[in-house]
């Protein structure tokens, strides 16, 4: 066994997302894991801090949050109107990345397997549904952010990620939402 499961991970910034839109600046899944942990982070402190509620290790978030996607690395990225054209496309799909995340897990030393396991194919409960509050952040920012540019391509998903984060009821969401979104669309100078 070579070992390969950190050298693919190296290959996450080669796999672009939102394939099928026009985009005025390009994202891979390692920029947008990062930046789903950042925010998966954020979301589990602003719970615990700030609303006082129990939930989730922050930590185990955001670590959970830098693998979400990691099994792309052998699917690629499935566009969201495919991904989810129909409950048996969808169900496929979870099937394959689940294969592929099992791949990615086959490619560890033995010892290591269990400790990744949870994190590359998303068992932990508690963290994921966290990790999926994020990852809907993370596109709706990329929505505002290209809007931002003048980028009326991304005016559905916007209010298709806004809905569908409104949709979580998740109050640690609609915090950050109504306290920290808004800076997304300012400039460096604004900042």
């Amino acid at each position: 066994m070579a070992n390969e499961f950190y050298a693919l991970l190296g290959r996450m910034r080669y796999i672009t997302r939102w394939g099928l839109m026009r985009n005025t600046f390009s994202e891979n899944i390692q920029e947008h894991s990062h930046q789903v942990a950042v925010l998966a982070h954020a979301l589990a402190l602003i719970r615990r801090e700030i609303l006082h509620l129990p939930g989730p290790d922050p930590d185990k978030c955001a670590v959970a949050a830098l693998y979400h996607d990691c099994s792309e690395i052998l699917t690629g990225d499935l566009p969201t109107p495919i991904k989810y054209y129909n409950p048996a496309i969808k169900d496929a799909y979870k099937q394959v990345e689940h294969i592929a995340g099992n791949n990615l897990l086959d490619k560890l030393p033995r010892e290591l397997r269990e400790c990744y396991a949870p994190l590359v194919l998303e068992e932990d409960e508690e963290v994921t549904p966290v990790v999926k509050a994020a990852d809907k952040l993370s596109a709706h920012i990329k929505c505002l952010e290209e809007q931002k540019a003048g980028n009326t391509e991304f005016d559905t998903a916007a209010r298709q990620t806004w809905d569908a984060m409104k949709a979580l009821q998740m109050p640690e969401l609609d915090w950050f939402l109504e306290n920290c979104l808004g800076a997304f669309s300012l400039n460096l100078d604004q900042l």
